[in-house]
C-alpha cells in the first residue's frame, strides 16, 4: 500500500564501527526527519561522536548503511559529506584565527588565482545567509578578535556557505554563555524554520527539552531509546543514559567558620599585553568549604585561578598558606608540595597532553613525587598499575592504561584528570568548569567527589559558567565582573535571579 510518508532527512540502518577490540557503535539504527531539530545524547564514550564522524566522513562504518532522502549514501571522505549536504559545527572550532571571517569563508572555495571575484562572491554570499538566518557577524573581524558565540556563528555561516541542509553541532553550548546558548537556539529554530535538519549533540538535558523535536538516546555504543521530546523529560533522559536511576542529592552540611588555608590579598593580575585581569581581589579558602565564582568567561576568573596555582606572575598583592607566604620562586611547585590540586578549566590546553598515554597523563605534576620515581627515572610498572586502579575508582573507560590520552572522550579524559588531582585527598582544590563536556552519570560522580573532599575538609574554590553546578555545590557564591568582586551571597540566599542580577552589574537584588 503507499505512503505519503516523506522519506527521512537521515536514516542510520545496522551502523556498527569498531576501533580494534573496542566496539564504538553496534548495529545503531534510527531516523531524522526532514526539518527536524533532533537531540542525540547518551554517556561519554557512548558512540554519539563516532557515528557524528561516519555521517561526516572522519570514518567509514563497518557495517551498516546511511540513506538520505531514502537513497544510500556513500560518504568516504568529509568532502563527500560537504558535497551531499552535510556540515559540521565541531565542540573546537575549526578556523584560521588570524585570518577575517571573510578569509574563512573563501578559505578552499577561492575560485582560482585571483582572490578578489571569489572574495566578492563570498562576501554577497554571506550577507544573503545572515539575513536569512539571523547570523550577524563582522565579516571583515579577524576570528581571533571574537568573542566565542560569534566564533560559532561563524562556523554555522561557513557550512552555510557550503551549501549545508544538515547541520551537525557537536556540544555547541560549551564554552558559551547562557544569553549565548539563547541566542544559538534562536538561530537553530530559524534553520528548521527554512527546512534545514539540524542534529544537536549535547549532555545537557534542558536544552534537548527547550529546543530538540526528538531524541535518541545511545548507550555503550547502542540506541536505548528514540522518542518524541513532548512525550519525555530530563529524569527519564538521565535514566536511560546511564542506566539506572540517579541518587538523590544529599543534604546540605553547614560549614563552621574555620581558619584559612589559602588567603589572597589585594591580588592584581595583568596580562601579557598589559591589560589589568584581576583588580585588587580578596579571597579566603577554608577547610571544608566549597566557594564557588559565578560570573561570564572573561571578566577575570581564568586569570585568577591562574594565579592561585601559581602558573601566572602576581602584579599585586600577596598569597599565604596557613598564614606563611607563598614563596615568589617556583610557586606552582611549592604550592604543589603544600597540597594544593588544580583541575584546569581548559583540559586541552593545560590539562593533560594528548599524545602521552594515560598513565603518563595521571601523573603530569607529580611524576617527581615519591613512588613514581626513582631519582630522575619514572617506574613505569608502578604508575600503570595505580592509573588502572584510578581508572575503576573514577570509571574511565576504557580502562586501557596505555590509550593515548587524545583517544579517550571528552568526558573520560575530565575524569583522568579528576582522578590524578582529586585522589591524592589535597587540602586546597582550584577546579575550573568541573563538568564542561561531560554526560549527566560523569557529573553526579564528579558532584560527588567534590562533597566527599569537602567533607574531608578540602578546601574547594569551583569556578564554574553554570549556575545549576554553581548552586548544587557552593556554600559561598562569589560573582566576579571585570576583574572584581560585585556580590557575595550565601548559598542560602542565591537563586539563579540573584545571581543573573549580580553578573549583570545590579546591585542588592533580593534573592
Amino acid at each position: 500500500m503507499a505512503t505519503d510518508r516523506p522519506a527521512p532527512a537521515i536514516a542510520f540502518d545496522r551502523i556498527t564501527k569498531r576501533f580494534g577490540a573496542v566496539v564504538a557503535n553496534r548495529g545503531v539504527s534510527f531516523e531524522i526527519g526532514a526539518g527536524t531539530i533532533h537531540g542525540i545524547i547518551g554517556e561519554n564514550g557512548a558512540g554519539k561522536s563516532t557515528l557524528m564522524s561516519i555521517l561526516y566522513g572522519f570514518y567509514q562504518a563497518d557495517t551498516g548503511e546511511i540513506r538520505l532522502d531514502g537513497r544510500p549514501a556513500r560518504i568516504a571522505n568529509t568532502a563527500d559529506a560537504i558535497r551531499l549536504g552535510i556540515g559540521m559545527v565541531h565542540q573546537h572550532f575549526v578556523l584560521v584565527e588570524t585570518f577575517t571571517v571573510l578569509e574563512n569563508l573563501a578559505l578552499g572555495r577561492e575560485g582560482g588565482l585571483m582572490l578578489q571575484p571569489g572574495i566578492a562572491r563570498a562576501r554577497a554570499a554571506a550577507r544573503a545567509i545572515e539575513a536569512a538566518y539571523g547570523l550577524a557577524v563582522d565579516l571583515d573581524a579577524r576570528v581571533e578578535d571574537l568573542p566565542v558565540g560569534s566564533r560559532q556563528r561563524v562556523e554555522i555561516l561557513k557550512a552555510l556557505y557550503r551549501g549545508a541542509e544538515i547541520l551537525i553541532l557537536d556540544e555547541p553550548t560549551g564554552v558559551l554563555t547562557p544569553d549565548e546558548a539563547q541566542q544559538l537556539f534562536q538561530i537553530l529554530r530559524r534553520l528548521k524554520s527554512e527546512g534545514k535538519t539540524v542534529l544537536l549533540i549535547t549532555h545537557k538535558l534542558k536544552e534537548i527539552m527547550a529546543v530538540t523535536d526528538r531524541v535518541t538516546v545511545m548507550r555503550a555504543g547502542a540506541v536505548v531509546g528514540d522518542v518524541a521530546t513532548a512525550d519525555t523529560d530530563e529524569t527519564d533522559l538521565a535514566e536511560r543514559m546511564v542506566g539506572r536511576k540517579l541518587a538523590a542529592l544529599p543534604d546540605r552540611v553547614p560549614v563552621m567558620p574555620t581558619t584559612p588555608i589559602l588567603s589572597a590579598r589585594a591580588l592584581r593580575i595583568v596580562d601579557a599585553g598589559g591589560v589589568e585581569r584581576v583588580k585588587s581581589v580578596d579571597l579566603d579558602l577554608r577547610p571544608g568549604e566549597i566557594v564557588g565564582i559565578a560570573g561570564v568567561s572573561g571578566n577575570g576568573q581564568s586569570e585568577l585561578m591562574a594565579a592561585l596555582a601559581g602558573l601566572a606572575p602576581l602584579a599585586g598583592g600577596t598569597l599565604t598558606w596557613d598564614g606563611a607566604p607563598v614563596p615568589a620562586l617556583g610557586r606552582a611547585r611549592a604550592l604543589r608540595r603544600l597540597g594544593l590540586g588544580h583541575i584546569p578549566e581548559d583540559r586541552h590546553k593545560s590539562g593533560m597532553v594528548g599524545p602521552f598515554e594515560a598513565w603518563e597523563t595521571s601523573v603530569l605534576g607529580y611524576h617527581r613525587d615519591a613512588g613514581h620515581a626513582h631519582g630522575a627515572w619514572l617506574r613505569p610498572g608502578f604508575i600503570r598499575a595505580l592509573t588502572a586502579r584510578r581508572m575503576v575508582e573514577y570509571d574511565v573507560r576504557p580502562r586501557d592504561a596505555r590509550l593515548r590520552t587524545s583517544a579517550f572522550s571528552g568526558g573520560n579524559q575530565q575524569k583522568l584528570i579528576c582522578a590524578r588531582e582529586m585522589a591524592r585527598g589535597p587540602k586546597v582544590l582550584l577546579v575550573g568548569q568541573p563538568t564542561r563536556g561531560v554526560d549527566v552519570g560523569a557529573i553526579e560522580q564528579i558532584h560527588a567527589r567534590l562533597r566527599a573532599l569537602k567533607h574531608e575538609g578540602t578546601a574547594i574554590l569551583l569556578v564554574s559558567v553554570e549556575l545549576d553546578e554553581i548552586l548544587a555545590l557552593a556554600d559561598r557564591i562569589l560573582v566576579m565582573v571585570d576583574g572584581r568582586f560585585t556580590g557575595e551571597l550565601d548559598r542560602s540566599e542565591a537563586s539563579e535571579r540573584a545571581l543573573g542580577l549580580l553578573m549583570a552589574g545590579v546591585h542588592g537584588a533580593a534573592a
